[in-house]
């Protein structure tokens, strides 16, 4: 027990830092990759072909840059991103200096997710919406998005692990979280017990957020019941 106080007196607020900055940097970076995301997505199911807005050059540009980005490991593109990086947030160490690599790496899977959500749509539901004289606009934002939404947040659930496992290699670079207090305190200092308490805690807030995920989506999902 006295062992237990001395560590949490040592490293107990270092590690709640972690954590928070972890969080902050992980939950933040999933919601602008899927502001960038979701419009990304939709058009590429909508400009595919035989679909309700078919336009083969347009969906082949995006269908090139979303390849792309997802191509590109996330070691790298932290590194070689740094002056875009200083440039959108004026730094690129912390918090704030790794989100820009966890967004730009984030919003083409994010894309292809939301791609794959919206090909999972009844074709049915889609007919029966133009059949009722539904425009384009209405038929993404009432059937496509609305049908999808319990895929979609599972998709987000997904992203948020990806992205949590990416903040980590951020760590290497300075940016903080649970990432950098492993590598800084655990690796590099030897002292395995602070890394194992860095790694017991990022599993227990995956499960969390997976878990979370799976629940909302079960209940927003009206054909589930």
């Amino acid at each position: 027990m006295e062992q237990i106080n001395a560590f949490i007196a040592d490293y107990g607020e270092l590690l709640l830092e972690g954590t928070r900055d972890t969080l902050i940097m992980t939950g933040v970076s999933t919601l602008i990759a899927y502001v960038l995301g979701i419009p990304l997505g939709v058009l590429l199911t909508i400009t595919a072909p035989k679909s309700i807005w078919p336009h083969r050059a347009l969906n082949a540009v995006l269908g090139w840059i979303v390849n792309i980005g997802r191509s590109i490991p996330f070691i790298i593109l932290l590194v070689a991103i740094i002056p875009f990086t200083r440039l959108i947030v004026g730094t690129s160490l912390g918090v704030e200096g790794a989100m820009v690599p966890l967004v730009i790496s984030a919003a083409p899977f994010v894309a292809r997710m939301v791609e794959q959500s919206l090909a999972e749509v009844d074709g049915g539901l889609i007919e029966a919406a133009q059949s009722f004289g539904a425009n384009g606009w209405q038929i993404v934002t009432k059937v496509l998005l609305v049908e999808s939404l319990p895929s979609l947040v599972r998709g987000a659930a997904i992203t948020f692990i990806n992205l949590f496992g990416y903040s980590a290699m951020a760590g290497t670079v300075g940016a903080g979280g649970l990432g950098d207090i492993a590598i800084r305190y655990g690796y590099q200092r030897y002292q395995y017990d602070v890394m194992l308490v860095a790694v017991v805690l990022s599993i227990i807030l995956v499960q969390i957020v997976q878990s979370l995920g799976d629940w909302i989506a079960r209940r927003i999902d009206h054909h589930a019941r």
